[in-house]
């Protein structure tokens, strides 16, 4: 049986950030059930689900980072209804903290290279004392990207390099570039294979992993498209490398989301998909007091960045609400601080057409999904997205901007499609867009219709566990 590690510093519900820590909560219950073994290693935070859980120790040991000596344990969950094995990381002094990645103020922590070498370090000191019967480390993100190096050209793991090493890159705008003085936290190698850890004249965890790994991934076929077109200074690496690069649609769990069984929704689907609709939307709008009698429900739910198009939100509502009033906007989010301000604003300035809850929430983000009738991703990029999943699988209608996996996983309407695209992350595209929907919705027949055919789409994970086990397969 093959037995797969993926190391990641996020997994659902240990740990979550983003649509990764979904991803790795359940690619490998899926694996597990196409005759593998799969198990998966984030970092010991101290956040509130590991709190809650009991684990044991089942191996600790301390190795030289840097000046210093890190002592290090690794821990395996007990009592694990998750599917697959989880262990942990606990790095005193690195990890012992609430947040995944970011400090208290909201800025990265200063000493994130420490913490990610010395996660990567830690893992591979267990390895190579308890390698038992693993073929496949499978590496999540930059965080995880300077394994494959590690094995391959470090003396200190030479036990290791028969192991094969996949990468996948959830989202290639994080590269994990350092200085060369951090050269000291590695291992030592033969100096011939330095050029293998740079790029841009520095060392580039990102940069390493595509070009050591056996198989690179990223987390839509449109995606892997897009970086080899346009990666900026990485776009002649990823062309170089596009012999062992695949696009594989992320899917989404069906057992978390299922409208029918959902215990973190008021009102579950029975039989109407209308009733369940309208109940859940009369719920929301009872519990946040605003009145959707002659109005359609159109929401955001993700982060507020850059990416997310989310800057782009408050002026494009602005703009729709002063011509049409077909719309109640509910945006929940948090992330960047003007755009959180903005969204406020807003908020404050149209009472009776906006809704804004700043924060992460994740019971309120399922009630949204089912008593919404769109879910609007302006992303400027989007690797996969999962939020357009989620609203299908409860009858919400996307309106995306097409790109990475938004393009996959949403043809326009106008193709005989899902949802609505549209092409420029633009003030103009999004409220253009929002004219689109409010003629949809007004045309209840076709409306319904639709609703009808996104809810029965089926993006298990089932398909694209099956494409990374095969994928394992071509490598070993």
């Amino acid at each position: 049986m093959m037995q797969i590690l993926h190391i990641s510093t996020e997994c659902y519900p240990a740990a979550k950030a983003g649509g990764m820590g979904d991803v790795v909560g359940a690619l490998p219950m899926y694996q597990n059930r196409l005759n593998t073994n799969a198990s998966v290693v984030i970092p010991h935070y101290e956040n509130e689900w590991l709190s809650n859980q009991k684990f044991e120790v089942v191996i600790e040991g301390r190795f030289k980072l840097g000046l210093k000596t890190r002592y290090y344990e690794v821990r395996k969950l007990l009592k694990n209804d998750l599917g697959y094995t989880l262990y942990t990381i606990s790095l005193p002094g690195l990890f012992d903290r609430p947040n995944i990645y970011l400090n208290t103020d909201g800025n990265a922590y200063e000493d994130e290279i420490d913490r990610n070498i010395g996660f990567q370090r830690s893992i591979l000191e267990w390895l190579k004392r308890d390698i038992t019967n693993i073929n496949i480390l499978h590496c999540h993100d930059h965080m995880s990207g300077l394994i494959p190096f590690m094995i391959q050209f470090c003396p200190a793991y030479e036990k290791l390099k028969k192991l094969r090493t996949f990468f996948t890159i959830h989202n290639g705008q994080y590269r994990g570039v350092m200085n060369w003085k951090h050269a000291s936290l590695l291992p030592s190698f033969p100096d011939k294979h330095k050029g293998l850890l740079e790029w841009d004249g520095e060392i580039h965890s990102l940069a390493c992993a595509i070009k050591c790994a056996w198989r690179i991934t990223t987390v839509s076929p449109s995606y892997m498209e897009e970086l080899q077109d346009d990666f900026d200074t990485l776009t002649s690496l990823m062309q170089d490398e596009k012999h062992k690069a695949l696009g594989v649609l992320n899917g989404i769990d069906n057992t978390l989301w299922e409208p029918s069984a959902d215990p973190m929704l008021p009102f579950n689907l029975k039989k109407s998909l209308s009733y369940f609709k309208s109940k859940n939307r009369e719920i929301l709008a009872s519990n946040y007091t605003f009145d959707l009698k002659k109005k359609a429900l159109l929401s955001f739910i993700g982060r507020f960045a850059y990416e997310k198009g989310a800057d782009l939100l408050a002026d494009a509502i602005r703009s729709y609400i002063k011509t049409n009033s077909l719309f109640h906007f509910f945006i929940l989010g948090s992330g960047n601080k003007r755009i959180e301000l903005d969204i406020l604003a807003l908020a404050k300035e149209y009472p009776n057409n906006v809704t804004s809850v700043i924060a992460y929430n994740e019971q309120l983000a399922h009630h949204i999904y089912a008593a919404s009738d769109f879910i609007i991703m302006p992303s400027r990029f989007e690797p996969c997205g999962l939020n357009q999943m989620y609203a299908m699988r409860y009858g919400t209608v996307p309106i995306v901007r097409s790109t990475g996996g938004l393009k996959d996983s949403v043809p326009d309407i106008g193709d005989g499609g899902n949802g609505i695209s549209f092409l420029e992350a633009s003030r103009n595209d999004i409220v253009y867009s929002f004219g689109r929907a409010a003629s949809l919705y007004k045309n209840k027949k076709e409306f319904n219709t639709l609703r009808n055919k996104i809810v029965k789409l089926d993006f298990d994970w089932k398909q694209s566990a099956k494409q990374y086990v095969e994928e394992y397969k071509k490598i070993m």
